[in-house]
């Protein structure tokens, strides 16, 4: 009774995960095959059936279309950048926050978790005006800085938690053995933080990837927008043409399934460790 019991169990769970695996995968699936036909066919045909023509063409046209090769390029180093900074500044001020003692940790420590409660729509215009002040609008850099503020207080709140847990005399028979904080953080707490530092990237990387409204506010150059502003142009005039309308979804979904094909299992490790830790 116990193994029969624990068999169905077993086969109740494996349905329910093949369900949502065929939620999860069937859009995904349905977006490609429509992004081959034509759009007088997908008007005339079922949503459902397969291209009499498969019509590879949707594709150039929509690439040049949307700017993808400079958008994308600018999405690559904005996310680039921003994960790079978020997860090295966030965490070494974590270490200061979580091991370094002093008076004034309590108030910086509190003034970066109130970040986290910041939405970007209550402070998209005070970043406008503030970028525009002091003449980084339509710059790289202005869209940088915001972008990695915005990032840091997670990264900051993830990395003070996870180092608290760090024993206090790993760093101090370090310190006894004559290493600067800074020796101790690059060779032993950071490597110790890989984990937790995976899901701040990954938090940091999707979030900077499919960032769209605070870039449309900080340029207005077309050169240094994001990849999501070039899909973007396929919701106007050519809202109708939906062969090229799907065709720019499936560019711009690409990459994003790219690096958890490429990642997946530090991915899930980060976020368990994160999920643990944090």
């Amino acid at each position: 009774m116990v193994n029969k019991g624990f068999s169905v169990y077993k086969v109740f769970i494996y349905l329910v995960m093949t369900i949502f695996t065929i939620l999860a995968i069937y859009p995904i699936l349905w977006l490609i095959i429509q992004s081959f036909k034509t759009t007088q066919e997908y008007l005339s045909s079922s949503k459902l059936a397969l291209p009499k023509l498969w019509f590879p063409g949707n594709y150039p046209y929509a690439w040049r279309m949307g700017k993808f090769g400079v958008l994308m390029a600018n999405s690559v180093f904005y996310t680039a950048v921003t994960v790079i900074a978020v997860v090295f500044l966030g965490f070494m001020a974590g270490f200061a926050f979580a091991k370094i003692k002093s008076k004034a940790t309590p108030l910086l420590h509190g003034i970066f978790i109130i970040g986290i409660l910041l939405t970007l729509q209550s402070i998209m215009v005070p970043l406008f005006l503030m970028v525009n002040s002091v003449g980084l609008y339509n710059t790289r850099l202005g869209i940088l800085i915001p972008y990695v503020g915005i990032g840091l207080p997670m990264g900051v709140y993830l990395g003070t938690e996870f180092m608290k847990s760090i024993p206090d005399a790993l760093i101090e028979s370090a310190r006894i053995d004559g290493a600067k904080y800074l020796r101790i953080f690059a060779s032993i707490i950071f490597p110790m933080s890989a984990p937790v530092a995976m899901t701040v990237g990954i938090l940091t990387f999707t979030g900077t990837w499919n960032e769209f409204m605070l870039i449309n506010i900080l340029t207005s150059n077309d050169n240094i927008k994001s990849l999501p502003v070039g899909i973007n142009r396929f919701s106007g005039a050519l809202a109708s043409d939906y062969g090229k309308q799907f065709s720019a979804l499936v560019i711009g979904m690409i990459p994003m399934v790219a690096f958890y094909l490429v990642f997946r299992k530090q991915i899930t490790k980060g976020v368990a460790a994160g999920a643990v830790k944090g």
